[in-house]
């Protein structure tokens, strides 16, 4: 049963992108990221009661609280980059690349954690690396958005450097506190860092001006979140996390299966060759 868990935990961290996409054609991506935090945050704080960890509030001592708030901030900062990339560029440039933060994880956790880097580590960041750079490269850009390409990619490196401090951070956070009530504290200063942006932003009427569909989409895509954590605990609380994690890492195909269905984003022989580094770099990864 856990296997099921983990291909849902996949599927709906695949269709996320797809889904805030559709939500962000008129919609800022800066409101998009705070509405659809709330829908995040009751997910998460639904994980915590489900798992009944609530009560370990009270165990938390300052440190611990800290860089669960850091973690939070480099969460925030990740998602705000994330979604304006998805509004600028296209969905196989950018979710790769997002991706690529496992690679610069594990050269930061070399640095501060002074976790070791053995060669199977190596060959699979320059996997993962080379794969990306493929996918970025493999499409050329529609004439005149230019400007918008090279927006949308310091926005794309961007979110993949602060979602790699946000696991640095994090792993500190939840050392000695349950890993689902650490992730809902995150989620809170998620929730509040979006909305202080789109507040000093003065962006507060945009969220009146916000379509409907586009909410609704906006909408979906906190809840396919929200059931990727929900099918991605289930499945690690049964299964073998060597197993189940590269699952859920291969979420790029299913992202990219949608894409070509939803915007006919087509991928080129160069993109292709690039997915396949990725995936066998992932999943080799996963088996070291």
């Amino acid at each position: 049963m856990w296997m099921v868990y983990a291909i849902g935990s996949a599927f709906f961290a695949g269709i996320t992108a797809i889904l805030a996409k559709c939500g962000i054609k008129k919609t800022d991506s800066d409101v998009a990221t705070a509405i659809r935090t709330i829908v995040v945050l009751l997910f998460s704080w639904l994980m915590v009661l489900i798992t009944g960890t609530w009560n370990e509030i009270t165990k938390i001592d300052g440190k611990t609280l800290l860089f669960l708030i850091l973690s939070g901030l480099a969460t925030g900062a990740s998602w705000l980059c994330y979604f304006h990339a998805l509004q600028k560029g296209d969905i196989n440039k950018v979710v790769p690349i997002d991706k690529s933060s496992t690679v610069l994880t594990i050269l930061l956790a070399l640095i501060f954690l002074h976790e070791g880097l053995t060669w199977g580590k190596a060959v699979s960041i320059i996997l993962i690396g080379t794969g990306t750079l493929l996918m970025v490269s493999g499409k050329k850009s529609k004439p005149g958005n230019e400007h918008q390409s090279g927006d949308w990619l310091i926005y794309a490196v961007l979110s993949a450097v602060f979602a790699s401090l946000t696991a640095i951070l994090g792993k500190i956070g939840i050392a000695g506190i349950d890993s689902n009530l650490g992730t809902a504290i995150r989620t809170t200063v998620v929730l509040i860092m979006a909305w202080m942006m789109v507040l000093i932003s003065g962006k507060k009427q945009e969220v009146k001006r916000v379509q409907k569909k586009e909410l609704g989409f906006i909408g979906l895509s906190g809840l396919a979140t929200g059931m990727s954590w929900l099918c991605y605990y289930r499945a690690l609380q049964d299964g073998p996390a060597s197993v189940v994690v590269p699952i859920d890492k291969l979420s790029i195909l299913v992202t990219i299966a949608f894409s070509w269905i939803v915007f006919h984003e087509k991928l080129t022989k160069r993109a292709a060759a690039g997915v396949a580094c990725i995936t066998f770099g992932t999943v080799l990864m996963a088996l070291i």
